[in-house]
């Protein structure tokens, strides 16, 4: 004989989103678990089990390869004096890569609807506005100054965060990010000159970099979830063909052409591939690094990079710094340790959490 009792009531769970009011995924991941969620999607569980150390590994590497290409940047540059160039040749480069370990299989392509392709176009031209508006402002500024500007981005990376997607920090990293700002003002103290032109430029600099770091986390992180190699795919060969566009309206390709009638030498070529590669592994390092660690730590990375960038500069070039250089540089690298403690701290029990409204 049938039972007539009724089917037991359907539980439902309220979705990540719903939970925290958008979908900004390191918001979610770092708030204290007191509701059983069932797992979104699989990006967010490998982040949400990312351990602490892991983080920093990816780190290590980025700086590795940071560094690595800033000094060879300034050692190429000495013999291909085109910056846009270098630029279209790093995109390529990224295309390249990128296209290849698609065709053998580390990574597949997502169907994204013209919106989203849009939102990627745009993504690609904030990026090569990013290069422009820092070339152009170097003109204009001095480098001190210009370094001193560029050290703001994690103070604008909070603003962001704080009153575009209503995300808040624990005391602790706020108080954190005051020595990394100041230590990498005095670690690049000189000879401060700007144009108030090239004052405007330098902030408009600052604050596209910011834009684009934390855009490019969104990306990966938000509704569009993309991996960092088709987060690279999709946008090198729209960076490519803006930056081979700069650098035929500034005369940069004439120029090259008019320099070298017969073509780069083989030499030249060799150190181009080589620069090439080394920015195609920067770029994969920077992107799954953004992915796990966050926009806001990208930019005390870039603090950081700054100082170690003058350390290089003694031990490789001869550059001469003074006591307060020196001090500022102990000061920057005491604020990102004490960054890194509260980071691993907050994120073992809370730290980020989405403001109430």
């Amino acid at each position: 004989m049938a039972s007539s009792s009724a089917p037991p009531p359907r539980v439902s769970f309220p979705s990540m989103k719903e939970k925290t009011g958008g979908d900004d995924l390191e918001a979610q991941l770092l708030q204290p678990q007191h509701h059983l969620v069932p797992p979104v999607s699989p990006g967010l569980e490998v982040e949400r089990r990312t351990p602490g150390w892991t983080k920093i590994s990816y780190l290590a590497v980025y700086f590795l390869c940071n560094i690595s290409l800033t000094i060879y940047n300034k050692l190429i540059l000495g013999q291909f004096g085109y910056p846009w160039l270098l630029t279209s040749i790093h995109a390529g480069s990224a295309s390249i890569g990128c296209y290849i370990l698609l065709m053998r299989g580390h990574f597949t392509l997502t169907k994204l609807s013209f919106h989203q392709n849009t939102v990627l176009v745009l993504f690609s031209i904030l990026f090569t506005i990013n290069i422009a508006t820092s070339n152009v402002s170097l003109a204009m500024v001095s480098i001190p100054f210009h370094q001193i500007m560029r050290s703001t981005c994690p103070f604008f990376a909070v603003l962001i965060y704080r009153f575009r997607y209503k995300r808040t920090y624990p005391r602790d990293t706020y108080l954190s990010l005051i020595p990394v700002v100041l230590g990498v003002g005095l670690a690049t103290y000189g000879d401060y000159y700007f144009t108030a032109a090239g004052f405007l430029l330098t902030l408009l600099g600052v604050l596209l970099a910011v834009i684009k770091t934390v855009a490019t986390n969104r990306i990966m992180t938000g509704a569009l979830a993309l991996s960092p190699l088709e987060t690279l795919l999709r946008m090198s060969p729209l960076a490519f063909v803006q930056a081979a566009c700069c650098a035929v309206l500034s005369g940069e390709l004439a120029d090259f052409r008019l320099m070298n009638p017969d073509g780069p030498s083989r030499m030249m070529l060799c150190a181009l591939a080589g620069n090439g590669l080394l920015a195609f592994v920067l770029n994969i390092s920077s992107f799954s690094t953004n992915k796990i660690a966050g926009a806001l730590t990208m930019t005390v990375c870039g603090n950081i990079k700054q100082c170690l960038t003058v350390l290089l500069g003694i031990a490789l070039f001869g550059v001469r710094v003074g006591v307060l250089n020196g001090l500022g540089m102990l000061v920057a690298m005491a604020g990102a340790a004490w960054y890194s403690l509260v980071e691993l701290r907050s994120k073992g029990g809370g730290g980020v959490r989405p403001v109430k409204g």
